[in-house]
């Protein structure tokens, strides 16, 4: 038996970690400031006696009592509508949040694995992505604050690994979808879901040409825990090599949730990614990992997830 510590660990991502290693006979430890993550995510965990929790900040000085063997950095916003509505927050988490994680790490010479994002590729100008790509990322832009955040998270991790020999791990994830998204998440999946069960129209950014790859939340989950077990220390894509447009990926929605819903163009925001499609090559080499969950599958799960959550009463 383990003992895991999870910043973060009331968020979307987060709470399907918890959940799974809870499965796999190890202790938890779920520190979140419930921000963006949610008590109710961790019900299911609530009752079993080896999970406790912990509502902290972690851009504060993290305390544990006793051994911990691996400390997993999950603590951020990750959706547009939460980092450019709370954008010194972002930063700091990306910051003294990492900081303050890869010290408790250090104390407990415990493994460290942080949770970085497609996003420090910002705006590609080559696809697939691979790892060794530098990216084109704006820092001034409003997207800045969240894939610069990252982009020191991963910079401040890697110091760790080579001044301290922290053993550390870097995970980079594409567009992750499944249960317990919040529906004002303002992402496109937990978007379009909602728009379309509601008989809202479905808000398209641009002309929908922009490319977007789904992977789902158990196959990421299965990614995680082979990259802990492998002894990598450099960053890692974890996607879904199959790549479609966002107009594609609503005219999908409508024809899963059998909606009538008609779909509505916006003007495109600024710096949003026009492409986004990871090289899994090193997963597969060095994880043996690829999706598994077929993206039809993934959604009728998801669709039936926010169905449930529409039928709660308000």
């Amino acid at each position: 038996m383990a003992r895991i510590l999870i910043t973060g660990g009331a968020g979307f991502i987060g709470s399907h970690l918890c959940a799974s290693f809870l499965a796999r006979g190890d202790e938890v430890i779920c520190v979140d400031n419930l921000s963006t993550g949610s008590e109710e995510n961790v019900a299911p965990c609530r009752s079993n006696p080896r999970f406790t929790f912990i509502a902290h900040n972690v851009t504060r000085f993290i305390g544990v009592e006793g051994h911990v063997d691996a400390v997993l950095h999950f603590a951020s916003p990750a959706s547009p509508a939460d980092y450019l509505e709370m954008p010194i927050q972002t930063l700091k988490v990306g910051s003294l949040g990492t900081h303050n994680a890869l010290g408790l790490a250090k104390a407990k010479r415990a493994l460290f694995l942080l949770a970085s994002t497609s996003e420090v590729y910002g705006d590609p100008l080559v696809k697939p992505q691979r790892e060794d790509y530098w990216g084109n990322v704006n820092p001034i832009g409003p997207r800045g604050v969240y894939d610069e955040a990252k982009r020191f998270a991963e910079a401040m991790t890697m110091a760790y690994h080579h001044y301290h020999g922290l053993d550390t791990r870097i995970v980079r994830i594409f567009n992750t979808y499944g249960p317990r998204m919040r529906m004002n998440d303002g992402r496109v999946v937990p978007n379009f879901i909602t728009q379309a069960l509601k008989g809202e129209g479905l808000t398209v950014y641009g002309q929908g040409n922009q490319t977007r790859s789904f992977l789902y939340i158990d196959d990421l989950v299965r990614g995680i825990h082979r990259l802990c077990e492998s002894g990598y220390h450099l960053p890692v894509n974890l996607g879904n090599p199959f790549e479609m447009t966002v107009l594609e990926f609503a005219r999908k929605i409508l024809g899963l949730t059998g909606s009538a819903s008609p779909i509505v163009y916006r003007p495109l925001p600024q710096d949003d990614p026009q492409v986004r499609q990871p090289d899994i090559s090193k997963a597969r080499e060095i994880l043996g990992w690829e999706p598994q969950v077929a993206l039809e599958e993934g959604l009728r799960k998801t669709i039936e997830y926010f169905r449930e959550k529409l039928r709660e009463p308000s």
